[in-house]
């Protein structure tokens, strides 16, 4: 046991802060990591330990507490105090120069103008506010004047620190409102629409779309495992510090320990941004990210502050897009493939073409109503693109085919298992309803087995196949009966193998029923609402009666889930496969379950400032356990603000809506009642 004092164990747990900090710099920010990730991984462990043991010495801005906070139930408004302006475009190097002569011609001078060319991530706008060099406030650009408060969500981003650092030469300001891009990186997107895919779910268009449907997610944890990344650009606000130019405030915002891209470029004439979009566009299939463009911005403020703005827009800055990533090709087919929950997706199978680098033979078509909206038929040529230079999709139709194919109906049979295919008014999936379809079956199988449900190591696509294929896995609860001779009899599958395949299965047998409700693939169920699910009803019996109503009643879900869930237990066929599957697991109820009774059951807490009898962690966790919940900013839907020690902002913003504020000791008061009643 450690017996050192609270001052010890303070200043050891702020020097391991100060080196996590700084080595997150390192990686981050300068692309120069000092140590290995063992040896962080070290740190970040000792620090969690000691913050775990001493909860009294942990701090807000600990590199511990990116995840933390509770899901929301809705995000805030955020309104920026200098509005984020939007970029006009150009498209050609024309308009390039026209641009630059209209600076000239607004401040009245024939010489040449410098400029700082960026490149124009395709990612999603946002705000952090840094108070003292704390992280206190992260918000999307929205309209450029409110944006919604995902400080929690912002907070995860690894790149992002909760505390800036000080550099030796410059104080750190006391209001530094830093503006820029949240992305995620190609990589991580493909591995990101891989899992979807395989979920059942669908996939997201592009890298813009996957960063913009991950930062808006209510349950911080959801954005915390995926691996956003951010470039910092530009500024709102500024107090306690002066940059001359856009050059010099991005090397200072660097210092300061927020991450800007290292291809930015100082230009001295229109001509050097020219130059610039050219190389960039030659090397944008080499980015880590996706970019469209280049960001040409007047580098001197004194300028810029001239040259002002117009319709929301600077004067002083351009983006210069790159030219769309298009080709021709023939549609020689569509097809359907049939996914997990069985819904039937129409593919064009093309003509093999060159885009990008790439050799492009298929392309999705969505649904049935954008192949009837682009009227796109087997022998047409069509135009691609990649959206996001990734997902090939089909543009429209540029050229039809002769004699003129018919118009491409969906079958209304299923093409893997000939069951019916269905497809109610008013939505555009059409689904095959046969549970036993060998193609849903392959895909519930691989989902059953992934990392975020049953964990089962080994069963990867070409062995999935061949269990249905051969019979031996018709059932989920088949998996439970292999035998070694049984896997041994398929292609090439060694003794050990075999082994380790059903060494896995074995393991996956004692499973947490939030697992195992996210495994058994309902449509919209994934793995928040699976855990939503568990600790609501607290074993599989109660969860597969549950009715609409009830169902509703749970966080997070919706008409639409309720009766997705209701749906999917309401099939015989589905109701006993679940039966059997349960007897084959050991399913360990959630540790934590919301009595119904509570008093306190779906009433909304915010907290600010600090309380003195317990961290903010364990009042949220208390909260949690009565039936309530904890949002991170306050509106009017708020029902309680908790007021601690030291309140910010939202204790005003409370008194001004009407919300009701409750002092620390009628808190307490108020969750020992509900804890008497939910026993009672």
């Amino acid at each position: 046991m450690d017996d050192r004092s609270i001052e010890q164990l303070e200043t050891e747990a702020e020097s391991l802060r100060e080196q996590i900090n700084h080595h997150n710099y390192r990686y981050y920010v300068l692309d120069d990591p000092q140590i290995t990730d063992a040896e962080y991984d070290r740190l970040m462990r000792r620090l969690e330990e000691l913050e775990q043991n001493h909860p009294e010495i942990r701090t807000p801005d600990s590199p511990t507490q990116r995840v933390g906070a509770a899901p929301s139930q809705e995000f805030g408004v955020v309104r920026h105090r200098r509005m984020m302006l939007s970029l006009g475009n150009a498209m050609s190097a024309e308009e390039m120069l026209e641009f630059d002569r209209r600076i000239k011609r607004f401040l009245r001078t024939d010489g040449d103008i410098e400029y700082v060319a960026e490149v124009k991530l395709d990612g999603l706008a946002v705000e952090l506010v840094y108070e003292d060099g704390q992280l206190t406030v992260g918000s999307t650009r929205g309209d450029g004047i409110n944006g919604e408060d995902v400080t929690q969500n912002l907070r995860t981003i690894k790149s992002i620190p909760l505390r800036l650092i000080k550099p030796p030469a410059r104080p750190v300001p006391r209001l530094l409102e830093a503006r820029g891009e949240v992305i995620l990186p190609r990589r991580a997107f493909e591995r990101l629409n891989e899992e979807r895919t395989k979920a059942g779910e669908p996939p997201f268009a592009n890298p813009r779309n996957a960063a913009a449907g991950s930062l808006r997610q209510l349950d911080p944890r959801i954005t915390a495992s995926r691996p956003l990344d951010i470039f910092c650009h530009s500024h709102g606000m500024l107090q306690g510090i002066q940059f001359k130019t856009q050059w010099e405030f991005l090397d200072g915002i660097k210092q300061f320990g927020l991450r800007i891209n290292p291809l930015s470029r100082l230009c001295r004439s229109v001509d050097e941004v020219l130059e610039y979009w050219t190389t960039l566009t030659e090397q944008r299939h080499e980015l880590a990210y996706e970019a469209d463009g280049v960001v040409a911005k007047v580098n001197s403020f004194e300028l810029q502050e001239r040259l002002g703005e117009v319709s929301r827009s600077p004067r002083w800055a351009i983006a210069y897009k790159f030219k769309a990533q298009q080709a021709e090709t023939r549609v020689r087919a569509i097809s359907v493939y049939v996914g997990r929950i069985g819904s039937l997706t129409p593919v064009a199978k093309l003509e093999p073409v060159q885009l990008a680098g790439v050799t492009i033979s298929n392309a999705s078509l969505h649904n049935l109503d954008e192949i009837r909206r682009k009227d796109v038929r087997e022998g047409d040529t069509v135009l691609i693109e990649r959206a996001g230079d990734v997902i090939p999709y089909v543009v429209r139709v540029t050229a039809r085919g002769e004699p003129r194919a018919p118009q491409f109906l969906m079958p209304e049979e299923c093409p893997e298992c000939g069951g019916a295919v269905v497809h109610e008014e008013g939505e555009v999936a059409y689904i095959c309803v046969n549970v036993n379809c060998p193609a849903r079956m392959r895909e519930s199988i691989r989902h059953f087995a992934s990392k975020n449900a049953l964990d089962i190591d080994g069963l990867g696509d070409k062995l999935v196949s061949q269990l249905v294929t051969t019979g031996l896995v018709r059932e989920l609860d088949d998996l439970y009966k292999l035998k070694k001779s049984d896997l041994l009899e398929l292609e090439r599958m060694a003794d050990k193998s075999a082994q380790n395949i059903l060494d896995a299965i074995a393991r996956s047998r004692e499973v947490a029923l939030e697992r195992l409700i996210n495994g058994l693939g309902i449509r919209h169920v994934g793995e928040h609402t699976a855990r939503q699910l568990a600790l609501r009803f607290g074993n599989l019996r109660a969860l597969t009666i549950a009715d609409e109503e009830e169902l509703r009643g749970v966080r997070d879900i919706g008409p639409e889930v309720a009766r997705s869930i209701r749906q999917y237990f309401d099939e015989p066929r589905n109701r006993h496969a679940v039966e059997r599957l349960a007897q084959e697991l050991k399913i360990a109820v959630p540790a934590t379950e919301t009595d119904e009774r509570s008093r306190l059951r779906d009433r909304s807490f915010v907290l600010t400032g600090t309380l003195a009898t317990m961290t903010r962690e364990e009042a949220e966790e208390k909260i949690l356990a009565a039936g309530g919940r904890v949002t991170s900013s306050v509106s009017r839907k708020t029902d309680f603000v908790v007021v601690g020690a030291e309140p910010g902002s939202k204790l005003r913003k409370a008194r001004e809506l009407g919300v009701k504020t409750l002092e620390e000791p009628e808190f307490v008061k108020l969750l020992t009642a509900a804890s008497n009643g939910a026993s009672s």
